[in-house]
């Protein structure tokens, strides 16, 4: 309003200034006028009727300036000052004049389309990138220089676990990315508790002259898996190569001298001391051999020889293949999986067997099994009653156990199994008490692309 106010100011006193500089102009014809009828000593009536006319020629070429010059002027600052308040639509008249305020005129309509088709642009533009952030699956934040919260995408929402109205112009600190402004490019982040692995990708930019820190955060955690599986899997097999060539002759030449023991004559204690010291390196060879072979199985798990399976009689196998304990079968909807039912059976298993060690560990307590359906997937869960997880970084890894004749293999190999068909186990302490969870995530057959 104050703008507006000083602009009609200004304009008012441009076309007094005009009004003046044509009185000023015309102050020598009155002057000489008045010399003229003083000298020849015209009668009043003729000398005022003159200076009538005077002033009628006056007024006439003041306004046919004030429409000529000014008027043109006027209107060139009003579309000057839509185009400051954004507004494109006005034009401004006589663009066409071959004269100085025509080609202003042409130049100020020329600057107006301009202007207009990169507003578009930009507004093309931005609603690109919003759509672009709206189905990105990798969490994207941006910070200004006092780390608050200034742009976020709905996978960091969904990240967040917070609303946006929740997240915009809160810190870095109060949303808990703090230490994500700190890590440097590429880094590897996690967020406890979950397993998850982010790869970090940090940018500046200028926002209005304001430096700004954008940050990207890709899933990385499944490429990670995959190469970790893919050296454990090479390890595994260098291993168990060397191993199983150095364990049979160790077996064989035990289990010759054993029998030949029998048949030699000596000291009684001293024969009693060699029958047991080869057996048992006979015994442990054989120990360790079948120790390697484990291994060798999860480093050649055969791809799955697809098929229609029911879950509910899996489970029910399952479950009956466990005697050492109780086990509590939830049935839950009638659902049919495309998998390899020998490898589910073998994940089950493992999975079961670990619940019910952990339960006989903490009183023998119940383990519970049940599946439901969310979305595309069906979910397992096995949920026992143990001392819940110590270590939850390691759970996965090969040769890593917690048991004391553990061999390291079966969460490893459960893992495997669920990646092959596209799923995933996870393990997680309980949040209603004392125990952990078990989640097998699997594609149902009714939405798995062929």
């Amino acid at each position: 309003m104050a703008y507006e106010k000083n602009l009609r100011q200004r304009r008012h006193s441009a076309i007094r200034r005009v009004w003046l500089f044509s009185l000023l102009l015309s102050l020598p014809a009155f002057i000489f006028a008045s010399i003229f009828f003083f000298q020849h000593e015209m009668g009043l009536t003729p000398a005022i009727l003159l200076f009538l006319l005077l002033l009628i020629y006056l007024a006439l070429t003041t306004s046919a300036m004030v429409d000529g010059l000014v008027r043109p002027l006027q209107t060139l600052s009003n579309v000057v000052s839509s185009l400051r308040e954004g507004d494109y639509s006005f034009r401004a008249r006589g663009a066409g004049s071959p004269d100085a305020l025509g080609e202003l005129a042409a130049e100020i309509n020329a600057l107006t389309d301009l202007m207009q088709k990169q507003r578009v642009r930009s507004l093309e533009a931005t609603a690109l990138l919003a759509r672009i952030l709206e189905v990105m699956h990798a969490p994207l934040f941006a910070f200004d220089r006092e780390d608050l919260l200034q742009l976020v995408n709905n996978a960091g929402l969904k990240l967040l676990g917070l609303p946006y109205a929740r997240c915009f112009g809160r810190s870095a600190r109060e949303l808990g990315l703090e230490e994500l402004l700190g890590l440097p490019d590429q880094a590897i982040h996690s967020f406890p508790p979950s397993p998850t692995r982010w790869l970090l990708r940090k940018a500046v930019f200028r926002q209005d002259g304001i430096p700004h820190t954008l940050l990207l955060l890709a899933d990385v955690s499944q490429p990670l898996q995959e190469e970790e599986q893919i050296a454990w899997k090479r390890l595994i097999r260098v291993l168990g190569h060397e191993l199983s060539n150095s364990l049979a002759p160790i077996k064989s030449i035990a289990g010759s001298l054993l029998a030949r023991v029998e048949s030699v004559k000596g000291d009684e204690a001293t024969l009693h001391d060699f029958h047991r010291g080869l057996g048992v390196i006979e015994s442990r060879a054989d120990s360790l051999h079948r120790f390697v072979q484990s291994y060798r199985l999860l480093a050649q798990l055969p791809p799955p020889k697809l098929r229609p399976v029911a879950i509910g009689p899996l489970l029910d196998r399952v479950v009956l293949l466990e005697q050492r304990l109780p086990v509590e079968l939830n049935p839950g909807p009638a659902a049919t999986l495309v998998a390899d039912p020998d490898q589910l059976e073998q994940m089950f298993i493992n999975l079961l067997r670990n619940a019910v060690d952990a339960s006989l560990a903490n009183g023998a307590k119940p383990v519970r099994t049940s599946w439901s359906l969310a979305d595309s997937s069906l979910i397992v869960t096995i949920e026992d009653r143990g001392m819940g997880i110590a270590n939850t970084d390691n759970l996965f890894v090969p040769f890593y156990t917690t048991k004391p004749a553990g061999s390291g293999v079966g969460l490893a190999l459960a893992q495997q199994v669920a990646r092959a068909h596209g799923g995933e186990v996870r393990l997680v302490n309980r949040e209603d008490g004392e125990g952990a969870r078990a989640t097998v995530q699997l594609p149902r057959a009714e939405r798995r692309s062929p």
